[in-house]
């Protein structure tokens, strides 16, 4: 009898079969590799640095930090507050001096990324209207430093070159108005910038209840809105209650606004624990709320955008609650979160301001008696660029 070949009868064609398969199946893998999303990244995860940044120089001290920024260089600028330091805290400064140590830091001081100071500036000058509580820093795509200021005569947003050099004043110092005055401010919080458009949108703040634009050259007036892209108001609000309809107006302070690279425009409207998404004209896109039952002075201090290609992540300072939040911000879900209030290192006191420089890198400030600068950094792979050792 002979033997029956592979190729013929029912066994031979399940080898050829089996065959096929094996052979089909790297490319039906590569294919489903193809359609199939890859998982998502995890939200990235902070450790604090406990040595940054380096001792001061010149026995300084900080007072209330009241705004940090990054620049395109990934250096870190803090401003704070020198008048907010107490006899004790900067005793070596009085005449005659009390102690060994300490005096008042100048206002603005750039920080590389070791912590090291690499410049400081600021104080009154001529031409223009140092602010008498310095709150907010930003630096513009051409490097240009911006200083906003919410104490009690405070209607002005100022903008220096790097080393300190008075470049242009919008608005002025003097008695408050209102929301409709296109001529000054109303104690400013903080900035941000269309380099495209030319124009600086301003969260305006402690006293008025709007975000206004101005050209970034003259200072000229564009446009402004209030709470749901509705012409700014200034009428009273009451308590904020987590149980009540969403006010129609935004609280005071309008504290931070941030523009996205998609041009969507994402404000803090603090005490009203929320965000309020803008186009860059102004109108309405939605709302979200966070921590929505703190009630103390909100829980929407400051936003940052995750330095990702989509900018998936708004980091979220929360003074009031003391900790740092990682939301989505397709839907301003809470992914993360890290800090709690007190003073040992990766803690928080009034928790007043965050900025992320290009790695990922996060650094806070910190008000009230906080009076300090922090700096926390991602775990594991964020899927950013890594520093160069």
């Amino acid at each position: 009898m002979l033997a029956r070949s592979a190729g013929t009868g029912a066994g031979g064609h399940a080898v050829r079969i089996a065959n096929r398969i094996s052979a089909a199946l790297p490319a039906l893998v590569g294919l489903l590799a193809l359609v199939t999303p890859a998982p998502a990244a995890e939200p990235p995860r902070f450790q604090v640095d406990p040595a940054w940044p380096k001792p001061l120089p010149n026995d300084w001290i900080l007072g209330q930090a009241a705004g940090v920024a990054v620049d395109a260089q990934d250096h870190v600028w803090v401003i704070q507050r020198p008048r907010t330091l107490t006899d004790d805290e900067k005793a070596a400064s009085l005449d005659p001096p009390r102690t060994k140590c300490c005096k008042p830091a100048p206002p603005v001081l750039e920080f590389d990324q070791a912590g090291t100071l690499l410049r400081s500036w600021g104080g009154p000058g001529p031409g223009y209207d140092w602010p008498t509580n310095e709150h907010g820093i930003q630096i513009d795509g051409q490097g240009f430093v911006w200083i906003a200021g919410n104490g009690d005569t405070d209607g002005q947003l100022l903008k220096f070159t790097p080393e300190g050099k008075f470049v242009l004043q919008i608005g002025k110092s003097g008695p408050q108005t209102d929301s409709r005055d296109t001529s000054r401010l109303g104690k400013p919080a903080n900035v941000d910038f269309d380099m495209a458009a030319n124009e600086v949108y301003v969260a305006d703040g402690y006293y008025n209840h709007r975000i206004i634009v101005f050209d970034r050259d003259t200072g000229a007036f564009k446009r402004m809105w209030g709470a749901y892209g509705k012409p700014p108001t200034d009428d009273k609000l009451g308590p904020y209650d987590p149980a009540a309809a969403p006010a129609r107006q935004f609280a005071n302070p309008v504290h931070c606004v941030r523009i996205a690279k998609d041009g969507l425009v994402y404000v803090c409207d603090r005490t009203n624990d929320r965000v309020q998404v803008f186009r860059k004209d102004g109108s309405f896109v939605t709302e979200f709320f966070v921590a929505k039952n703190t009630r103390a002075n909100g829980s929407v201090w400051e936003l940052a955008l995750w330095p990702d290609a989509d900018q998936t992540y708004l980091l979220n300072a929360d003074g009031a609650n003391n900790e740092v939040r990682t939301l989505e911000r397709a839907t301003g879900a809470v992914v993360g979160a890290f800090g709690r209030n007190g003073r040992m290192a990766g803690q928080f006191h009034w928790i007043h301001n965050l900025a992320v420089d290009s790695h990922g890198d996060v650094f806070t400030t910190e008000v009230d008696t906080g009076k300090r600068a922090q700096k926390f950094v991602p775990v594991g792979d964020v899927g950013l660029p890594k520093r160069a050792p």
